[in-house]
């Protein structure tokens, strides 16, 4: 009886590692001949440019002062550090000797050329949702970038999380290859946002919550709430925050201009997808911008009545600040009414016209974190024609900039005061909350506590 039970276990302990050597194991393919890149057609080039906008492969694939495409790009996640990979065609440190299978490969599984699996910080999840004619598109695009010889860093992973082989049991669980089948109840211009916004897009990777494994949560598909960058991720479904629902056209206008009159400019991350989506096309925004406004039309957001206007501004003090009118005020106001109210109520034009406060979205929504960053940081300017703002980091102390926020959130939302505030004022002002800020064109700024020189 032992020995049937021994021989038992043997053949279970064969069959199990069978099988996990069968889901973990992926073979390399081999590499392309040395110098001998492929040639492609010059219409299937720019159609990977697009498809490369989309994806805004450049933000994660694109080390600050570093050349386009080669990596190097930290990535956080609650399990450590990822470094993003070199994907220019050079040969020795980027994706030069990839053939066209081992980039499709990895797009679809999360499987590199040499067989190691990929982690999931790389949305392959995603990925896996495009189709293989825009795979060879976007293929034909990025090995015709100029290559550059640029190792990408070691991960910085603990155990067991820098054992690649977990992945596997990663992929069983979460990854759902295949392609995104059309709803035939929708218009062909939905279906065409949501193949981009479910694929190439990843909008979901930031956007939806993630659970202990790192991975989506789907029950909360867009429901936002993380923080990215140092920047609180707005929900995109049915809790927007926005005081104005978004609809398709006012979203077309922000994710192809990084603005849009009625909410508000982009800022953070979202400055780099918007500069990136600026170089798409106009009927794949417009498609994105379909899908993505569906998902919010039952929001509870609507056009609340306008600001009274300031006084029109006078020949040549287009720049000027208010003097003051009550001396006595709130704290909140009087610096309002010095240093807000000539851009948001006067009704200047843009770049130095800003939103209006009763439309802002930063000041209706859950955290005043992004609020904070944009009264810290301000909007530099870019490459678009949206608004521009100053910081005032070197201007206001860590009270002054909980009472401009109280006295925003109290007079333009009519919503309870933020309980956090305090906090998350304190955190940006130290350091603790690390803020990457971003030029309208996507190029990132990186406001170190060193550079705030806040006043005492």
């Amino acid at each position: 009886m032992l020995r049937n039970w021994l021989i038992a276990l043997v053949i279970a302990i064969i069959v199990i590692g069978a099988v996990a050597v069968a889901v973990i194991y992926r073979p390399a393919i081999d590499p392309l001949p040395a110098g001998q890149a492929p040639h492609f057609d010059t219409a299937m080039i720019a159609h990977g440019a697009e498809l490369a906008a989309i994806g805004d492969c450049g933000s994660c694939h694109t080390a600050s002062g570093g050349k386009p495409f080669a990596g190097g790009v930290a990535v956080p996640t609650p399990f450590g550090t990822i470094y993003s990979s070199n994907i220019t065609p050079d040969e020795k440190t980027g994706i030069g000797r990839w053939s066209e299978a081992a980039f499709e490969r990895a797009m679809q599984q999360g499987v590199a050329r040499d067989g190691h699996l990929l982690y999931p910080a790389f949305p392959y999840d995603h990925f896996t949702h495009v189709t293989a004619d825009d795979d060879k598109a976007l293929y034909a695009f990025l090995m015709t970038r100029d290559p550059a010889e640029s190792r990408t860093p070691a991960n910085k992973l603990g155990f067991p999380f820098n054992v690649r082989a977990i992945l596997a049991g990663w992929n069983l669980l979460f990854l759902h290859p295949g392609p995104i089948a059309e709803d035939s109840s929708q218009s062909a211009e939905w279906n065409r946002g949501r193949y981009l916004a479910e694929g190439l897009g990843h909008c979901a990777a930031c956007h939806t919550p993630h659970n202990g494994f790192g991975a989506e949560d789907a029950s909360q598909a867009y429901a936002g709430g993380s923080v990215i960058d140092g920047w609180y991720v707005y929900p995109i479904d049915d809790k927007s925050a926005a005081p104005v629902k978004w609809d398709a056209a006012s979203l077309a206008s922000y994710l192809k201009s990084g603005f849009a009159a009625d909410h508000g400019a982009a800022a953070g991350p979202m400055a780099q997808v918007t500069a990136a989506l600026g170089e798409a096309s106009d009927a794949d925004v417009t498609a994105l911008a379909t899908y993505v406004a569906s998902k919010m039309q039952n929001a509870s957001g609507k056009a609340p009545p306008a600001a009274a206007p300031s006084p029109p501004l006078t020949s040549g003090d287009s720049l000027a600040v208010p003097q003051l009118v009550k001396a006595s005020a709130d704290q909140g106001e009087t610096i309002f009414a010095t240093a807000c109210s000539s851009c948001h109520t006067s009704g200047r034009p843009l770049p130095y016209g800003g939103v209006d406060f009763h439309l802002s979205t930063a000041i209706s929504a859950d955290s005043p974190q992004n609020a904070i960053n944009m009264i810290l940081f301000g909007l530099p300017a870019g490459a678009t024609h949206g608004p521009i703002m100053p910081g005032f980091a070197g201007v206001l102390n860590h009270d002054q900039v909980v009472a401009v926020l109280g006295y925003l959130r109290k007079n333009f939302t009519g919503k309870p005061a933020w309980s956090d505030a305090d906090k998350l004022v304190a955190d940006t002002l130290s350091g603790a909350t690390a803020v990457k800020t971003y030029s309208a064109d996507g190029v990132e700024r990186m406001p170190g506590a060193g550079d705030l020189r806040i006043l005492p």
